[in-house]
This record gives structure tokens, sequence and C-alpha cells, in this order.
């Protein structure tokens, strides 16, 4: 076991180092929490991410008032301090949009896409102990880009030039398929549309995994303003992920 972590924390370091060699044109900042988040990261993988995982939810990239904040995916605050139980050392990016500062555990907004997605989780399994080894998350890209704007837009990666986004993906999707084959999952989900493209794509409808999505938790996606809950439960009960 412990080997399977350490071939993750190993992949995942070389990951981020590959990430921060591209260039990009955009006229944003671009943060990496797996540079400056890194001992919260690591913590996170090391207690949540564990070989064999049964389940794992792929998201896109991090919310700049989540994992952007504290390197954990979905990372709002509460939940990874109380349901998690991670409180590590937050560094700062080199560069920082003056209304996207980086607070670390201190920050006072919580980020909607993370309290919904780790409050289900919560909800079901009750302790995050008993989610080891069932359900994991993690995202498909680790780069948050901020709108150098005085609005602070949060630029997802789709929205990236092409020959931008083919470089930033052939990283991404090698270091997805490594993670898969160290975690070995049975189900894999995308939290989203994005996500579950991404999946697919790298996949090519293998039949060893069972791929399946679930409506991004996001406040901005109308289709999670109601019901979400429900509706997230229905799909991984009906995937068989969880029990009726």
């Amino acid at each position: 076991m412990e080997m399977v972590k350490n071939a993750l924390i190993e992949r995942t370091k070389l990951f981020s180092q590959q990430v921060d060699t591209l260039k990009f044109s955009c006229d944003c900042y671009i943060y990496n929490p797996l540079d400056y988040a890194w001992q919260m990261h690591e913590a996170y993988l090391r207690r949540y991410l564990t070989e064999p995982v049964k389940t794992v939810l792929l998201g896109m990239n991090p919310g700049p008032f989540g994992m952007a904040q504290n390197g954990v995916p979905f990372g709002e605050v509460h939940a990874v301090r109380d349901f998690l139980h991670l409180d590590m050392p937050i560094g700062k990016p080199l560069s920082e949009h003056p209304k996207r500062p980086v607070l670390g555990m201190q920050i006072q907004r919580s980020e909607v896409s993370g309290k919904r997605l780790w409050g289900l989780l919560q909800d079901y399994y009750k302790t995050a102990d008993a989610m080891i080894g069932q359900i994991g998350v993690i995202n498909y890209c680790p780069l948050v880009f901020i709108d150098r704007k005085s609005t602070a837009k949060n630029i997802t990666p789709d929205k990236l030039p092409k020959t931008e986004q083919l470089a930033l993906q052939t990283i991404c999707n090698s270091y997805l398929l490594d993670v898969i084959d160290i975690l070995n999952p049975t189900y894999l989900i995308g939290v989203g549309l994005y996500a579950t493209q991404k999946l697919e794509s790298v996949l090519q409808n293998r039949a060893d995994f069972t791929i399946g999505r679930i409506i991004h938790p996001s406040g901005g996606n109308p289709q999670a303003n109601s019901g979400w809950n429900e509706k997230t439960t229905a799909v991984f009960r009906e995937l068989g992920i969880w029990n009726s």
C-alpha cells in the first residue's frame, strides 16, 4: 500500500513540474496549487487516495475559492478542516491577482461546489475514514487561470487557445491514465461534461471501467441549484456505487 502511495506522490510531483513548463498567451494570473500548497495536497493524497479505490470522481480544474486556496480538490475550507481533518501550511503563488489572493485556511468565502460535493459524501459515509478506499476526488488540470482584468474572472481550460489546450491536455491525459492505473478504480465519474469527455477520450470506451457523469455542483450551474444531492445520489445508486 505504501508503495502505491509513493508512486502516486512521485507521479504527482512530476505532473506539477510538467505543467509548470507550459507557456500560455492569456492575459491572466496562473496559479499552481500543487506548488505552493503541496504539503496539503500530499497529505490529502496520502490519507485519502489508496489502492484500490472503488470510485474516482474527476473534476475539471481548481476553483479560486477551493483547491486554489488549499490544494485539496473541491477544497471548501470547512469541508477540508472539519470533514477531511486536514490543515497544513499553505504558501503563495509567485504572483496574485489582488482580488484573488491565496489566504489558505483563513479564507472566509465558501466554495459552493466543494460544499455540495463533500457535503454529500459526508452525508453518505458519515466520516472521512469510512470513505477511504471507496471514493476519491481528483482534478484533471491542476492550474487556475484568473483574468488580469478587474473582474478577476475564472478562465476554464476549455477557453484557452487550441494549441495551448492541446499541450496542456497531453500532460493531463498522461497523468490521468497513470493515476487510474495506480488507483485501479471500477467506476470513473466525471463531475460535469468537460471531465466526463476527458475520461471518455483517454479511456476510449475500455470495458474494464464504468464511466458515468454527475452534474457539476457549481452555484453558477442552474441544473445544480435544485436537487443536486438527489440527482447525484440517483446516479451513484443506478451505477451500483452506492446501495439503494
